[in-house]
């Protein structure tokens, strides 16, 4: 899978960009805010996906402007596609995407068509960072081999927010308990499908990511993950996910019901679950370094990308921002080798600190503008 074109105009401060990437190596250079994760940012949300760096969709137009739009040309297997993601300042007037000349009503058909892969200095937050930043990492590198994965995220989100309003109404003497079974039968269907995607998963991703960190750390260290359930024991999950499994977990949000109605949220289920990541045995949010912390994280984006490859005939797009520039060499070469058939875009403020065989286009990025120099 790889990017033949794209043009974007009006995304924060980028104006007039039109280009046709290299199919291998892409970098983007410039001084400190010119627009180089702009750039990055501005494609990626092309997939579906919320933005990598946060920033909210008021915010993907330019201060000074009243509309933004970003296409790209995407070839994968088996065509080409385009996608084109219009907004305005007119909040009577809702963003329009387009998949190949036709309007969508949402993003999901873009997360199945475009599939990318971003790594940020913020993404060490997976590792040292609160339990949701594990679970988000989890539900969207599954959903990316599993699309259906994201219906049952979205419904098993709806439900919990119907359920902790309906738990205050309850509090408030406001409605029935006896309202909430209805809610936690719909719950449990959608969280016991989420609590064995993501054991699948963790179970996947564990093998490669200690396979690249006793790499990438010269054969001393190891690295561990290990999927924590709320609900389920590790060998409830040797049982097929249906009935039994679904009335486990009803059970679940049965026993804590008592306390959810008195505190006014739900304090069971998937939106309770961890993923442990351990060096050498011991958890690394409380106890890694901070190159074991970055290495961790480098390594799980690059375990993501190494599933992807095997499950899909397309190889995701690669975005590295600001990364590269602070690894020796060594380290470079070892992500290289390891995204080496993959269209790789990646920004830095100086392209001499990249090694002399990553050679591609240079694309210079100057006050939201491409530039001869």
């Amino acid at each position: 899978m790889i990017i033949t074109h794209a043009e974007i105009d009006g995304f924060k401060n980028l104006k007039g960009i039109s280009f046709d990437p290299d199919p291998k190596y892409n970098i983007i250079t410039g001084r400190n805010a010119q627009g180089k994760t702009n750039l990055l940012e501005a494609m990626w949300i092309m997939s579906g996906c919320k933005s990598f760096r946060g920033s909210k969709e008021k915010d993907y137009i330019s201060l000074d402007g009243n509309k933004m739009s970003a296409e790209i040309k995407l070839l994968d297997s088996v065509r080409e596609h385009k996608i084109k993601f219009e907004m305005t300042g007119n909040r009577n007037v809702p963003k329009t995407i387009h998949l190949n000349g036709v309007r969508q009503k949402g993003t999901k058909s873009l997360f199945d068509t475009f599939k990318c892969i971003a790594f940020t200095p913020e993404d060490t937050e997976i590792i040292r960072g609160a339990p949701e930043k594990r679970r988000n990492f989890t539900d969207m590198a599954a959903a990316q081999l599993e699309p259906v994965f994201v219906s049952h995220i979205n419904r098993n989100n709806a439900i919990m927010n119907q359920r902790n309003c309906l738990l205050k109404k309850i509090m408030q003497g406001q409605a029935k308990p006896d309202i909430l079974s209805a809610w936690d039968r719909q719950a449990a269907k959608e969280g016991a499908v989420i609590s064995y995607m993501r054991n699948s998963y963790v179970k996947k991703i564990n093998k490669i990511c200690g396979k690249l960190y006793r790499m990438i750390s010269g054969g001393n260290e190891d690295m561990e993950l290990e999927y924590r359930s709320n609900v389920f024991a590790k060998d409830d999950f040797s049982a097929p996910c249906g009935e039994s499994a679904y009335e486990r977990y009803y059970r679940k949000l049965c026993e804590s019901a008592e306390y959810d109605i008195r505190t006014g949220s739900t304090h069971s289920g998937v939106n309770r679950d961890e993923i442990l990541i351990k060096i050498n045995g011991v958890s690394a949010k409380d106890y890694a370094s901070q190159g074991q912390i970055k290495s961790a994280a480098l390594v799980m984006k690059l375990a993501q990308a190494e599933i992807f490859m095997q499950r899909s005939k397309d190889a995701p797009v690669v975005f590295l921002d600001d990364v590269m520039g602070e690894l020796d060499g060594n380290r470079q070469r070892f992500i290289f080798d390891i995204i080496k058939n993959m269209q790789v875009f990646l920004t830095t403020p100086n392209e001499s600190a990249l090694l002399p065989e990553i050679k591609g286009r240079i694309i210079h990025i100057s006050e939201g503008r491409i530039t001869d120099a």
